[in-house]
């Protein structure tokens, strides 16, 4: 079912559940790529969804671990002091918007 959900409704969900608790966030942001700010969410979309896809954990470690090895380690701006992600301390919410995306397109309309 997953794969049949836009990218879109991810970026819409993360950015109402996750934006508002980032520190990197400039003012008028979320999206903080048109204001000049690289945001690793924003970046690696794709790659970020499909690692918290990979995971089903009650647990946040093994998420974290898949993200680092399918995300953040060919990221060109990894360990730099540029590097856009607050993936450290946002993760928990991040899986928490996917997963509320994947719920909803789950759930039967009604």
């Amino acid at each position: 079912m997953a794969a049949q959900i836009p990218l879109a409704e991810y970026l819409r969900e993360i950015r109402m559940q996750v934006c508002s608790h980032c520190v990197e966030r400039l003012p008028g942001a979320p999206p903080c790529t048109e204001l000049g700010k690289v945001c690793g969410m924003e970046l690696h979309l794709p790659k970020l969804v499909g690692a918290i896809h990979q995971v089903h954990s009650g647990l946040m470690d093994p998420y974290a671990e898949v993200t680092e090895c399918l995300v953040c380690q060919d990221c060109a701006f990894r360990g730099g002091i540029d590097c856009p992600c607050p993936m450290d301390y946002l993760l928990p919410l991040i899986v928490e918007a996917v997963e509320t995306v994947d719920q909803r397109y789950e759930s039967p309309a009604e």
